[in-house]
């Protein structure tokens, strides 16, 4: 009878999830959005910037470095996840390589001096960046085989899933 509990263990479902095609529709769009971002940047981006006060200016210059920082984190991950999934690298081996990479914390709160005079183009890749940044450490998490946080912003996401499936069929190991 032990021999049969022990078959029945669970399977950790995070590492199957982010080898899945979920992934790939997350590399494409956080590889998509550092493009933008750089070419942003580096033309309309620096002529935006010109032309602001000097508080806004102060902002651009604080913002666009922290968003840029945040962009070549998710770089990283992305491609050492893409790495395990097509077989190049090991789990383990990409997790050593990942512990390297320290996310910076996402701000809750934008704002400040100057922030409202930001271009719009560049508060929408704050946001943006903002929402691929909560979506790598969500799946970051599942890789790991934890269970991924709830909030609004994963809501119909990976988080709302195995949320469900706690509520129908008891609490996940987390």
């Amino acid at each position: 009878m032990d021999d049969a509990r022990e078959k029945l263990q669970p399977v950790a479902i995070g590492p199957r999830i982010v080898a899945s095609g979920g992934f790939d529709l997350l590399y494409r769009e956080g590889m998509g959005l550092i493009e933008e971002v750089a070419a942003y940047l580096d033309s309309d981006g620096r002529n935006e910037s010109r032309g602001l006060p000097r508080e806004a200016s102060f902002c651009y210059a604080t913002e666009s470095m922290r968003l840029t920082t945040r962009l070549m984190q998710l770089a990283s991950w992305l491609l050492l996840q893409r790495a395990v999934n097509e077989g190049e690298l090991t789990a383990e081996s990409a997790r050593t390589e990942k512990e390297k990479v320290r996310f910076s914390a996402t701000p809750t709160q934008r704002g400040g001096p100057g922030f409202e005079e930001l271009p719009e183009r560049l508060r929408e890749f704050i946001a943006r960046g903002d929402r691929v940044f909560d979506r790598v450490q969500q799946f970051d998490k599942l890789e790991r085989g934890g269970v991924p946080d709830y909030s609004p912003a994963t809501q119909g996401g990976i988080a709302d899933q195995l949320s469900r499936l706690r509520a129908a069929f008891g609490k996940l190991k987390e």
